[in-house]
């Protein structure tokens, strides 16, 4: 039995940092959304009982520093799996981007063994065992749009924002979240307006949602990786509504309402930039079947 699921990537259309908790990790608030860029998770039942990871991605690893991998696995032992998986990974999002692509495709994995391996969970507990994982791996789970808080893993379910074109561009660097968030200092920092943020998307206002993007770590990263400005600076010469870097980055994206400017953004950024991508935001959430 073969099953093909598909690990979407994540936006932060704002990431705020409140202060370090005494567990080591930091206290966010973020509001995130998927979008039509995603990674095909294809897996298949094994005689052997193992977890096989395969990919064409150099970048990606096989073994247990994979998420998808450490997903299978924690199913496997919570729930006592004595089942083999091969999971096959065609990348396409970014490695290393801000855009969640390890957390979607572990997500991902959680999902599919769940039909797989007929375990029964719900999408709440999908969430909560993702959330052993990664920060970002309980909201892949659910998908959609939503705001989170804590260490990224209690999830508030928001409506999908307005709609419009997300334009991504990558340079050819990796960023280390680890790295940023430890040379970010929280004092002094100006905080995005996370409820006018929710408001506007729950009002679906693209205006004030575009009024209202913000992220905190993006200083950090600009100081780092001067082409990470260059790009932001690019996108906005060329009529972006709004522009904004994910996660701990490096990638930056722009929110465009109209065709023209879109198609103007991207064509002007292929040439400036190695992975660049124009996407529609999903707007639903997952469902326990796929």
């Amino acid at each position: 039995m073969k099953l093909l699921i598909k690990a979407p990537a994540k936006i932060n259309l704002s990431l705020d940092v409140l202060h370090k908790r005494p567990d080591g990790y930091h206290e966010v608030e973020m509001v995130m959304t998927t979008i039509d860029l995603a990674d095909r998770i294809e897996m298949s039942l094994l005689d052997k009982d193992t977890i096989k990871i395969n990919s064409q991605n150099r970048f990606v690893p096989d073994d247990q520093r994979n998420l998808a991998y450490q997903a299978a696995r924690l199913l496997k032992e919570r729930f006592n799996v004595k089942k083999g998986v091969s999971i096959t990974i065609e990348k396409t999002i970014p490695v290393a981007a801000g855009l969640a692509g390890g957390s979607s495709d572990a997500a991902a994995t959680l999902r599919g063994l769940n039909k797989l391996w007929q375990l029964g969970l719900s999408i709440d507990e999908l969430a909560t065992l993702g959330s052993e994982i990664g920060s970002d791996v309980s909201f892949c789970v659910y998908g959609g749009t939503a705001l989170a808080t804590g260490r990224g893993e209690v999830i508030q379910q928001l409506p999908a924002p307005p709609t419009c074109w997300v334009v991504l561009a990558k340079p050819f660097i990796g960023v280390s979240t680890a790295e940023i968030y430890r040379r970010l200092q929280i004092d002094g920092i100006h905080h995005p307006n996370t409820k006018e943020m929710v408001r506007a998307i729950e009002e679906k206002d693209f205006k004030r949602v575009c009024n209202h993007v913000g992220n905190v770590l993006e200083e950090v990263t600009l100081d780092l990786h001067p082409e990470v400005a260059q790009i932001k600076d690019q996108m906005k010469r060329f009529g972006a509504d709004a522009v904004l870097m994910s996660g701990s980055g490096p990638t930056v994206f722009s929110l465009v309402e109209h065709d023209s400017r879109m198609h103007r953004i991207y064509n002007g950024l292929r040439g400036f930039c190695d992975q660049v991508f124009a996407v529609r935001m999903l707007g639903e959430r997952h469902t326990i079947e796929g």
